[in-house]
This record gives C-alpha cells, sequence and structure tokens, in this order.
C-alpha cells in the first residue's frame, strides 16, 4: 500500500500521521497576498504573471500565485521538482510530455519531475489563476536544482532543442 498515486488509500495515510508533532518556531506563518513578492518577466520566460510567497520559511517547497493571461500559454519546461497547481479560476489544459488533459476551477493539476509541461488558458476572455506548490527547495537543498525552458514551443520542439 502506497501513501501516494494510484494506490492511495486514505486509511494508510491516516495511519501514518503520528498524534505528537512539536511545534515550529520558524515564522512568519502567514504573508499576506500584497506581501506576494512579484517576479521579473525577464525571470519568467512566458506570459504569465508570477509572485512567489518568499518569506514563508518553508524547507521542502515554495507557494506562487500565477495567472495566465486570457488565451495564452505557459512556457515549455521542465524542472528535477514536482508541482501541483491549483486551479483556482478559470479553464484550461495541460500538456505533459504526451499526455493532454484539461482541467477547470479546483482541479489540482499535478507535474511529474523532470517532464516537459506546458499550460494552456482555453478562455478568451478571463484570466486562469493558480496557486502554485513546488517542491523545489527541497530539490535544492539536496543541490539537485535543474530546470529548463523551450519557450513557446511544442513538445516534439522541446524535445529536439534539448536531447537527453
Amino acid at each position: 500500500m502506497t501513501n501516494t498515486g494510484e494506490n492511495f488509500q486514505l486509511p494508510t495515510f491516516l495511519a501514518c500521521i503520528t498524534d505528537r508533532v512539536l511545534p515550529s518556531q520558524a515564522r512568519p506563518l502567514v504573508v499576506q497576498a500584497d506581501e506576494l513578492e512579484p517576479l521579473p518577466a525577464t525571470a519568467v520566460h512566458n506570459p504569465s504573471e508570477l509572485a512567489i510567497a518568499g518569506r514563508l520559511p518553508t524547507f521542502g517547497f515554495e507557494i506562487f500565485h500565477q495567472v495566465i493571461p486570457a488565451g495564452l500559454s505557459s512556457d515549455m519546461q521542465r524542472h528535477h521538482h514536482e508541482t501541483v497547481h491549483y486551479v483556482i479560476s478559470g479553464r484550461g489544459h495541460s500538456e505533459v510530455e504526451d499526455d493532454t488533459v484539461e482541467w477547470t476551477t479546483g482541479a489540482c493539476i499535478y507535474t511529474p519531475p523532470w517532464t516537459w509541461h506546458r499550460h494552456y488558458n482555453d478562455d478568451p476572455a478571463e484570466p486562469v489563476v493558480f496557486l502554485t506548490i513546488e517542491g523545489s527547495r527541497l530539490v535544492a537543498a539536496l543541490g539537485l536544482t535543474r530546470r529548463q525552458s523551450a519557450g513557446l514551443a511544442t513538445v516534439a520542439e522541446a524535445r529536439e532543442a534539448f536531447p537527453d
């Protein structure tokens, strides 16, 4: 029995939770929306607007507020960390390697490590808003950080530009 993936079982997960967790001294516990730090457009490589909750003292993950404007997409990229996008509002689809999946408000989109992926806003009038959670800090702490962007390319074009 596993704690994640297709074989996930809630009883197994609950059995792994201990009854004693010591409180952390890490602060701040809250970062308000107006305290999110926007990433410069030159660092994003696509039309998305990204802002990080960088002051949170997380060790293993980072949290971003991501907006993809109406009718646009993120870049085709891959990285060593896994990511989950929670769709706060909007609708669209994602390419993850050779799979194309559709999503709407309330969905969670999983991106496995080192897979080419790109997220598309299918609405011609409204932006897509994501809460993006990625395991990049833990991967960086282990010295394994790597990220590649193929820009606004297809999966095939990304594979051609960055052969393994």
